[in-house]
């Protein structure tokens, strides 16, 4: 039997994908296991176009999952893990189905449970490679093949438009970049959306470092957040905080470190690094980030900013600004990502969560690009 499988694409991805040959289409380094474990000759992609929210093609498997780096997608590729593919469907962004389509969105069982003006049900989409329930595959894939054959036309609104190209050239490569458009909303109003007491930051702070002390992690926290995260954290676990960061680097790099909000350490080595945003300025702890990276560009460590579901589009956007984008070491969106508080619930309940390698996290994490 066949499965259903989603395949990510933004505008720029896609828009390479169809000037090719349409004969491959590739995924990231980290998606190397799962791509081997879900995907087969037979299966289909079902594509997603990000941030135009869109069901753009059909692609049927034609291989097993191989790696490749010459270029397809970009140059130098970032997205090496590949398969060979037959497109069933590939439709031009105008003609690709809006996901928020009523009759659409009212049949997909993995949106009609939710509310259009909510951000929880992009759940699904934090990444590819999820498999679809076989009815809402079958369904997908008989929309797409109808719009093929009688294609009607889904005018695209003036921010549809600005989300078709955000490429910028530098020295080296093309990068994407995003100026938000409200830069002074980054704050919530009181008692509005994605506002909330200081309690509530500190107790997800808190379950960031309680999964990575059940994973055997060495844990660091801000030293005027220890006292009140460890009021939420499991005694047992917390002879795992450091009082110190037995790390060898300069005294400006160690300061920006220690202001971070949770880090997970192996011996003198950072695994993770985690900015808490539930009512601070989204770009303060993308700042820190930012800084660690131009102080240290050789750091091989993975960051993400964790936030309410509510503030998703928002991190996704602030992650792409311009001067996070153009580091000389390679834009941030390439080693940061978001995490939804109910990822992070999600995460932490993983059953035999002390036998786990950190990698799990990039099965809950969501980035700005696929």
């Amino acid at each position: 039997m066949r499965n259903f499988v989603l395949d990510l694409f933004t505008p720029e991805t896609w828009t390479a994908f169809r000037e090719s040959d349409g004969q491959v289409t590739g995924f990231r380094p980290r998606h190397r296991s799962i791509a081997g474990e879900r995907v087969g000759p037979g299966d289909v992609f079902l594509c997603y176009l990000t941030r135009l929210s869109r069901w753009c093609g059909a692609l049927r498997v034609e291989s097993e999952v191989y790696e490749d780096s010459s270029p397809v997608f970009a140059d130098p590729d970032p997205y090496t893990v590949r398969f060979r593919v037959h497109p069933i469907v590939m439709l031009e962004p105008e003609f690709a189905i809006p996901i928020h389509d009523e009759e659409v969105w009212n049949t997909l069982t993995i949106t009609k449970q939710y509310d259009k003006r909510q951000p929880r049900w992009t759940g699904f989409f934090r990444g590819s490679l999820n498999r679809f329930d076989d009815e809402d595959g079958r369904y997908l894939l008989r929309l797409l093949e109808e719009q093929r054959d009688q294609p009607k036309r889904h005018p695209l609104t003036e921010q549809d438009k600005r989300q078709l190209s955000r490429k910028v050239r530098t020295l080296d490569r093309e990068v994407e970049v995003e100026v938000p458009e409200d830069q002074l909303g980054d704050l919530p109003a009181a008692g509005g959306p994605g506002a909330g007491s200081r309690l509530d930051s500190i107790r997800m702070q808190a379950k960031v470092t309680e999964i990575g002390a059940c994973m055997g992690f060495r844990v660091w926290v801000p030293r005027n957040d220890r006292r009140q995260v460890q009021e939420h954290v499991p005694v047992g676990l917390r002879d795992l905080f450091l009082d110190a960061l037995p790390l060898n680097y300069d005294d400006t790099t160690i300061r920006t470190i220690e202001q971070i909000d949770v880090l997970w350490l192996k011996g003198r080595s950072m695994a993770r690094a985690f900015e808490i945003e539930h009512t601070t300025a989204i770009y303060s702890g993308l700042l820190r980030m930012a800084d660690l990276l131009a102080l240290q560009p050789n750091m091989d460590i993975r960051l993400h900013v964790v936030a309410p579901a509510d503030r998703r589009d928002q991190v996704l956007r602030e992650i792409r600004r311009p001067v996070f984008s153009l580091l000389d070491r390679g834009p941030l969106y390439e080693q940061c990502s978001y995490l939804s508080y109910d990822s992070i619930q999600s995460l932490g309940e993983t059953p035999n969560l002390s036998y786990m390698k950190d990698t799990i996290v990039g099965e809950y994490e969501e980035t700005t690009e696929v």
